[in-house]
């Protein structure tokens, strides 16, 4: 406990770790800010309704950090570059180029693949802005645009879709942590006050037992999320003795730790990013002149908002993009090479080829059990509505995991910063 008291005097009292964190406030603060400046021509009280009757747009507003619920000119939040990540991920696998680029040409290489993530996600985002204001021009949210309207629309959003990856850049490298995560964090958490309030204004004292059963289940999620975040599965490794005339070096032991959740929140987010687009364009050509397009929207639409099919659908992404994100990011020809190189191997398993092929089965035996994790987690909020019925916890197991995660990141980051200055 005295440790825990001295490491949170330290961050006060260190002015380099002082000056990150409030770094990290200042942007997030300018964030809430810019989430409060609306496009023009809004009607607010049309939005609203939509935004009530639309899961699809809750679960954009909550992403956004509540820049939806207002039109914010950073509606789009930063999902147009989360897409071009996902984009730039597959074309990792199918591209050799781009594989060599962000794996084995060093920070040069890294820099000008982050650098194509960008670029990318301007057309995204330009995209999903006119697809956002067609949508809301047929819902009466936005009224008597003109051409040179919606042109200053879309330009304002993709604008600030480009501000907001900016400004999670900036956090990465002047702050703690990952930007875009802390984005994301903050704009869950700023959803808190809203649902709060909603559950006290809706109190039924007939279903206190659901609310306590729902604030046993949030502990037990959480603490289920920290035990899957910090799992690891070590792999035993042996340095060999090497003798040079007198002195001999080597023959230590030590361990590979292989993470329970290697890809952490990536596929949900990856998932939730696959899902909401088909959602996107079923509402843009619902209202369609064309009946065999408009009648294929209006199916989709039903489709997804059938509750156990999309949860089946959810659970899917998410199980097959944490295979595939884990397999992007985390290469075991590379481990075994690495080990062999440095004269090290594990006991009882040949260097080389045998070693690379050890590895792979037992990170796919650990990540299926990750992978289900994350998939129960993601579905989690949707089994709890069809069980309970209430719909006005929108915080669920998605969001859970997101804010827990980065928080260990966030004390990770800061234990780190410590760590150097104790030396």
């Amino acid at each position: 406990m005295n440790t825990f008291f001295s490491k949170i005097k330290t961050v006060f009292t260190d002015k380099t770790i002082r000056k990150r964190i409030l770094f990290v406030i200042a942007m997030l603060l300018v964030f809430r800010l810019l989430a409060i400046i609306p496009i023009p021509g809004v009607n607010i009280p049309r939005l609203q309704g939509l935004l009530a009757s639309n899961q699809f747009l809750g679960v954009l507003n909550i992403f956004s950090g509540g820049g939806l619920s207002n039109l914010s000119i950073i509606m789009l939040g930063v999902g147009p570059y989360i897409t071009a990540s996902i984009i730039m991920q597959v074309l990792t696998v199918l591209v050799p180029r781009f594989k060599e680029m962000s794996q084995e040409e060093g920070e040069a290489g890294r820099k000008k693949y982050a650098q194509y993530s960008r670029i990318l996600s301007v057309p995204l985002a330009i995209l999903q802005g006119f697809t956002f204001l067609v949508l809301l021009e047929q819902q009466g949210v936005l009224n008597n645009l003109t051409a040179f309207d919606k042109v200053i629309n879309i330009a304002l959003m993709t604008g600030g879709s480009m501000l907001l990856m900016w400004i999670g850049e900036l956090i990465s490298e002047f702050g703690i942590g990952n930007g875009v995560s802390i984005i994301i964090f903050a704009g869950i958490v700023s959803a808190l006050p809203t649902e709060v309030s909603q559950l006290l204004f809706t109190y039924d004292a007939s279903q206190l037992p659901v609310y306590i059963a729902f604030i046993v289940a949030a502990l037990v999620v959480i603490s289920g999320v920290v035990l899957i975040t910090e799992a690891e599965r070590p792999i035993s490794v042996t340095y060999a003795k090497q003798v040079r005339g007198l002195s001999a070096t080597g023959g230590t032991s030590t361990y590979l730790p292989l993470r329970l959740n290697q890809a952490g929140v990536i596929p949900i987010i990856f998932a939730l990013s696959i899902l909401l687009f088909p959602q996107m364009f079923a509402n843009f050509f619902a209202n369609s002149s064309h009946v065999w397009l408009s009648n294929s929207a209006k199916a989709l639409t039903t489709f997804l908002n059938t509750t156990w099919l999309y949860a089946i659908v959810y659970f899917v992404l998410v199980f097959i993009f944490t295979y595939f994100y884990t397999a992007v990011t985390f290469d075991p020809e590379a481990v075994s090479k690495n080990l062999q190189k440095n004269g090290a191997f594990i006991p009882g398993v040949r260097p080389g080829e045998a070693t690379a092929e050890y590895v792979t089965k037992v990170l796919n035996g650990i990540t299926f059990v990750g992978a289900l994790f994350l998939g129960l987690i993601a579905i989690l909020p949707l089994l709890a509505r069809v069980i309970t019925g209430i719909t006005a916890v929108a915080l669920g197991g998605t969001a859970m995991l997101i804010v827990v995660s980065v928080v260990l990141d966030l004390i990770k980051k800061v234990d780190a910063q410590l760590s150097m200055r104790e030396y």
